[in-house]
């Protein structure tokens, strides 16, 4: 179809969209840790949940600590991924108003890591591998999870993804903070998202710390390596899951997809290994990680 004024309409935005792609595309590989954290927090990012809807079929929710509540920042249940029975687990922040106060923003109490640690109990009871979507902050660190034994819940998860005599797969699929994520990432593969971050603390954290100013988070970020690249040189995650052009915000289903596909290529090798292979394998990577000299 053509103007008077003899422009090709199909071939304009043909010629403007792939001009705004050559643009976007230069700008997201330019981008500062600080901007890829802004990234990895955008609220319009697939959730934990997406990817379980999406990726999981006949998922069944399975709910509580069996010692005190129901924590909704921690999902998990049963499921198959791609023919195979899973158990599968996830912090999940939440998309609105509404479900981000359900879910506590993705920031789980002790009972929420102690149902973690029941449904990976469960994973090996059953031999069924473990795949987890991580997207916190960091554990919540109100007074009341400090009283019901915060630090130790974290320890104990840890501890049951250590132990665990199934294969496990984590993702990081937005923000990866500190302890509260590391209880459910401690797998033999951990495949990260090309605008996802994972560190010991969130930069604004840091920067508070360090400098007694929130506003210095962008330097914060900067000092802490916590983008997909940095952790991939440093081995301390196995893959870097490319993303859709501007972000996985701009094409979840995509995005969901490719996660998909990167988990059942790791998941694969896996699951012909013994319990007690699974289980040193996990245990050499973990105690390799900042050695120099030790990929």
């Amino acid at each position: 179809m053509s103007e008077p004024d003899g422009i090709n309409i199909a071939e304009e935005v043909a010629r403007l969209t792939d001009k705004a792609d050559k643009q976007l595309r230069i700008t997201y590989a330019k981008l500062t840790p600080w901007q890829k954290t802004l990234v990895a927090r955008h609220p319009e990012r697939p959730r934990a949940l997406e990817y379980i809807h999406q990726l999981i079929e006949d998922f069944t929710p399975l709910a509580g600590d069996r010692a005190f509540a129901d924590d909704a920042a921690v999902v998990g249940g049963l499921g198959r991924f791609r023919g195979q029975s899973i158990v599968v687990l996830g912090t999940e922040k939440g998309g609105d108003t509404d479900t981000r106060v359900k879910h506590n923003f993705g920031s789980a109490k002790p009972e929420g890591y102690r149902k973690a640690r029941r449904l990976m109990e469960l994973a090996g009871r059953f031999r069924l591998p473990l795949l987890t979507f991580v997207d916190t902050s960091g554990a919540f660190p109100g007074i009341d999870a400090e009283a019901r034994g915060q630090a130790e819940a974290i320890a104990r998860s840890i501890e049951a993804c250590l132990e665990a005599s199934v294969p496990i797969v984590a993702t990081i699929i937005g923000e990866g903070g500190s302890g509260g994520a590391i209880a459910l990432a401690t797998g033999n593969r951990v495949l990260m998202l090309e605008h996802a971050i994972y560190s010991v603390i969130s930069p604004e954290g840091c920067a508070s710390i360090l400098w007694r100013d929130a506003a210095q988070a962008a330097q914060a970020a900067e000092a802490l390596k916590l983008t997909a690249a940095d952790l991939k040189a440093l081995h301390l995650v196995d893959e870097v899951v490319a993303e859709p052009l501007g972000g996985a915000h701009r094409d979840p289903t995509a995005a969901v997809r490719a996660v998909g596909d990167a988990m059942e290529a790791q998941l694969s090798p896996l699951l012909g290994l013994g319990p007690e292979v699974l289980k040193a394998q996990r245990r050499d990577k973990f105690l390799a990680m900042g050695r120099e000299g030790v990929a």
